[in-house]
């Protein structure tokens, strides 16, 4: 079935006899049982709820995993996942990595005894030279926030399976839409369900897509052990943003190419860095592994100054943390997504006072460049 149908029309399964065409939303924390012994098949919702069963249905069918879980946000899906590894276990990241990950891997994880090797995952030796006899997976993001490096996954996941090792990418900004990891080797897929796959900038959830059934019952105990589970409400704004998910990211993609192209050519602007620029170190990668570039954007002004000023001035983007909705957004990482990395850390990979994340939204794209040139003073 084609992606862009599955958005739509999600599992096949049926809940009800009404013929409803929109997903019933299950408002109950419990079910009842037919008889001693006997079961709907839903007993109590931290388990399962028939509104994010769908939800989760749909999400496996669009990574093209055999299950998925729906979390109440991206870090709880992550911080579950963690729950995979015992004391003394070595996991490799991401060098460049979101702010919230960061502090829960160097601030929680290390604390219940987890080890971590930070590697610029791009670069495919050295992931290879960093592996241990504790490693047990490679968590990858990318292309990563907020430098948009890219990952080549097939090659990581290729190093580590034969290791019998994990590897774990956050598809966040690209979506099954433009990428699909389990397709390329990967055994865990993490979404911030927050962004695109909401796409609305009006709830939070998480999801973690599994390739093998093995994995989805270690993490089916795990979930229902520690209980951060979506709600139905939730489930069904999910189910219904999932929807317009191929359309939106079409359009955004559209959108953010005009500003990568605008942006290039701009005097105020230093640097521009976007997976589907020629110039960009992986620029053949991300043509080979995925279908698209996205519509995330990030560029370093010629001063702080400046960059401080277009935030001040936008009026079309709006200055706010997240990404992936309907509206184009313009992110300080230095101040918010990655507020909580040490100052020389965020120094040494360019996250500086003068970068600037872009989330292209679905606007017109005149309307995206007029604004950031009236920033701009132009």
């Amino acid at each position: 079935m084609d992606l862009k149908t599955l958005c739509v029309h999600g599992s096949q399964k049926r809940y009800d006899t009404t013929g409803a065409i929109s997903v019933p939303i299950f408002q109950s924390a419990t079910f009842a049982h037919p008889g001693v012994g006997q079961s709907t098949g839903y007993d109590y919702s931290r388990q399962q709820n028939p509104t994010r069963e769908h939800l989760e249905i749909t999400i496996a069918a669009l990574e093209g995993g055999v299950d998925a879980l729906a979390f109440p946000t991206g870090m709880a899906a992550l911080t579950a996942m963690m729950e995979l590894f015992s004391p003394g276990d070595h996991i490799i990241v991401s060098d460049d990595l979101y702010g919230g990950s960061f502090r829960l891997f160097f601030n929680l994880s290390v604390k219940n005894g987890l080890k971590f090797s930070l590697v610029n995952t791009s670069d495919t030796a050295a992931v290879e030279a960093a592996f241990t006899p504790e490693t047990k997976a490679v968590f990858i993001e990318t292309p990563t926030n907020p430098m948009m490096q890219v990952t080549d996954i097939a090659a990581v996941a290729k190093i580590a399976g034969d290791r019998n090792i994990l590897t774990v990418v956050d598809n966040t900004f690209l979506t099954p839409c433009l990428q699909r990891p389990l397709a390329l080797g990967a055994d865990i897929v993490l979404h911030s369900g927050t962004k695109y796959l909401g796409g609305h900038n009006d709830t939070l959830a998480g999801f973690l897509v599994l390739k093998s059934a093995e994995i989805s019952e270690r993490m089916r105990f795990i979930y229902k052990t520690t209980g951060a589970c979506l709600s139905p409400f939730d489930s069904w704004l999910l189910i219904r943003g999932i929807k317009t998910l191929a359309i939106r990211v079409e359009r955004q993609e559209e959108n953010a190419k005009e500003i990568v192209e605008w942006l290039v050519n701009h005097p105020c602007v230093k640097t521009v860095y976007y997976p589907g620029l020629k110039t960009h170190p992986q620029y053949e990668i991300s043509r080979r592994q995925a279908s698209g570039f996205g519509a995330m954007i990030s560029f370093e002004a010629k001063s702080a100054a400046v960059a401080v000023s277009l935030l001040e001035r936008v009026k079309v983007f709006r200055y706010a943390e997240s990404l992936g909705g309907t509206e184009s957004l313009i992110t300080y990482p230095m101040l918010q997504t990655h507020a909580d990395v040490p100052e020389e850390e965020r120094e040494a990979k360019g996250i500086n006072d003068r970068l600037l994340r872009i989330s292209a939204g679905i606007e017109g794209a005149d309307d995206l460049v007029r604004d950031l040139a009236q920033a701009f003073g132009d």
